[in-house]
């Protein structure tokens, strides 16, 4: 795991730097900054309204005595979309927003639905409750 992870932050921002590089000396550096600029902007945006609608609809499943699970994994996916807004970069955006668009959000809940449940089943996963 600790390998994985050091992969992931070693070799995911030298991969976005080179697409950053890659896309400035082939469109200029000016358009690339504004593209930047504009993905954050606009994934705050998103992010802001898809945070408030997921907060009302926690609130609603309580109101109606429900636990809100569903709602609860949105607002993860909302919370770790928009922190891959902020950080510069193509693949890290364009994961931002896959994460903040509802229709794309519904088949990576399903996603992590279903290792969430494999993992459970297999014993790789243990709740313990105190």
């Amino acid at each position: 795991m600790f390998a994985k992870l050091l992969l992931l932050f070693t070799l995911g921002p030298l991969i976005e730097l080179y697409l950053l590089i890659e896309l400035g000396k082939r469109v200029g550096t000016a358009p690339t900054i504004i593209l930047v600029l504009a993905t954050g902007f606009f994934g705050v945006f998103l992010a802001k309204a898809q945070g408030f609608l997921v907060l009302r609809r926690i609130s609603e499943a309580l109101r109606f005595g429900q636990l809100p699970a569903d709602e609860l994994l949105d607002g993860v996916l909302v919370l770790v979309g928009a922190a891959f807004l902020l950080t510069p970069g193509l693949i890290s955006d364009t994961a931002g927003f896959l994460f903040l668009i509802p229709g794309t959000r519904k088949s990576i809940k399903a996603v992590i639905r279903r290792k969430l449940k494999k993992a459970l089943e297999d014993g790789s996963l243990q709740i313990f409750w105190r």
